[in-house]
């Protein structure tokens, strides 16, 4: 008997370690893209939009619904970077308190991105209604959960401050915190309920696909070769056309090149590696991030993750370079989906891939306007979903006359990072040092932990209560 079970242990593991494929899973559950040819020829446009992503493409459509006329290009294809391979998960605070960012960015830019952020999640989910974009969009609760004792008591703090400036958030402890996620890994957590998850390749074509559809225009794989002044107006060429525009947006994020000098210096080009499982089984579904909420921790190498259409499980955490098996990412995933979700631990892995992560110094994006008429946000560092449509529409906003003090994010100079060139080659060894780091803090709070997972709650918990509300 024993020989039978170890076999059948053997065999659910190989089949675990079956070779996943290295392609992007949302290319093959995506909505349709849009028309979309490269650049032949001029184009004379109010409005030149460089870069196809999330941050573009919902700037495009808040331009073109007002009126302007718009040219997006990119020089790979709509949705080809960062914003097609993203969790895709909408997790709509961020790691600063109300009180932070109004320390930080001034009473007037701090008391706007505070309204913002707080709708922020709402008015992505309005978006897709209001413009029909087939995204797979829901919007069921994110689940914060603290993988450390400190980590807990800061993450309490931050939800305390959030819930106190209007968020619906709630504590979460010990039972509860499993009950709401399905996994055994957390003694604390905070459940938002704005949050939620998209298909991220689908929502930025169905993005372009509503700009076009108000007379934007799409051009794929047109990297622009030159951006200049030329009678008054902005000139970008081509290889074979050139767009003259009165304004120009740049909005490649993680993915700039030296289109604007000093701008892909202003941030550190992280990388995020992702898996998605096979389809679980219902009973599993129901156990395992139950009613689709999506989840995220507080490690630096952060673990995160939430379901598909296919009920497939997407994981995710830091990862070392484009190529995801770069020092050890792989296993660095697979272990790091049986810490999270020790029940799947011999679930096969259909796919696996990377993308880049645009990290500012203060985990906040960076609005520039760098030449009159010329503007670029980027930086989103892992708030992506959410925050880049924040961004397109407060983009969009100053070129259709918003004066810049009442934008939610305030105009900052370029200024390159000091030893950034240094910094970015040491890049790919920073996710094993903060798994390292990580796997430090949950072997001193082990102890914690157990206890947490033991605790007597704040107040007693039904079906009907299940946790603190802080609010």
């Amino acid at each position: 008997m024993a020989t039978g079970v170890s076999c059948c242990r053997t065999n659910r593991r190989a089949m675990a370690e079956r070779i996943a494929k290295e392609e992007i899973h949302w290319a093959f559950t995506a909505s349709a893209p849009p028309e979309c040819a490269k650049l032949e020829g001029a184009v004379d446009v109010d409005v030149l939009v460089i870069g196809a992503g999330l941050t573009g493409c919902r700037t495009a459509l808040g331009l073109a619904d007002a009126g302007a006329s718009v040219a997006v290009v990119d020089s790979k294809d709509i949705g080809w970077g960062a914003s097609g391979r993203s969790g895709g998960q909408c997790n709509p605070i961020w790691r600063k308190t109300p009180q932070e960012l109004v320390e930080r960015l001034g009473p007037r830019h701090g008391e706007t991105l505070i309204k913002t952020t707080l709708t922020a999640a709402d008015d992505l989910f309005s978006d897709i209604r209001r413009y029909d974009v087939d995204c797979d969009p829901v919007q069921a609760g994110w689940i914060q959960a603290a993988h450390a004792r400190k980590a807990a008591r800061n993450m309490s703090a931050l939800g305390k401050a959030w819930a106190a400036a209007g968020a619906d958030i709630v504590e979460l402890d010990g039972d509860a915190v499993r009950a709401a996620s399905g996994s055994p890994a957390y003694s604390f957590a905070l459940r938002h309920a704005a949050g939620g998850h998209v298909q991220p390749l689908s929502l930025t074509r169905g993005y372009a696909r509503a700009a076009a559809a108000l007379g934007a225009q799409l051009f794929k794989e047109t990297p622009m070769t030159s951006l200049e002044r030329a009678n008054g107006k902005w000139r970008a060429r081509s290889d074979k056309g050139e767009v003259t525009a009165e304004n120009v947006v740049l909005a490649t994020n993680a993915y700039t090149n030296g289109v604007w000098p000093g701008l892909r210096k202003t941030f550190h080009p992280l990388v995020s590696i992702i898996v998605a499982t096979d389809p679980l089984s219902d009973t599993q579904q129901k156990e395992i991030l139950p009613g689709k909420v999506t989840i995220s921790d507080s490690r630096l190498a952060i673990f995160y993750s939430r379901y598909d259409r296919d009920g497939r499980l997407i994981f995710g955490c830091a990862g070392s370079s484009d190529t995801v098996d770069t020092l050890g990412g792989y296993a660095r995933l697979r272990r790091g989906l049986r810490t999270v979700f020790p029940q799947l631990a011999d679930i096969p892995i259909a796919r696996k891939w990377a993308g880049r992560i645009a990290v500012t110094p203060e985990m906040m994006p960076h609005l520039h306007e760098p030449a009159p008429g010329v503007l670029a946000g980027l930086g989103f560092s892992g708030r992506g979903i959410a925050m880049t449509s924040v961004m397109g529409r407060a983009l969009s906003a100053k070129l259709l006359g918003t004066p810049a003090d009442d934008l939610p994010f305030p105009i900052v100079p370029i200024t390159p990072l000091p030893f950034h060139g240094l910094t970015r080659r040491l890049i790919p060894l920073a996710a094993p040092a903060m798994t390292m780091k990580d796997g430090f803090d949950t072997l001193m709070d082990g102890a914690w932990r157990q206890k947490g997972a033991q605790a007597t709650p704040k107040r007693r918990e039904t079906d009907d209560n299940p946790g603190e509300t802080l609010r």
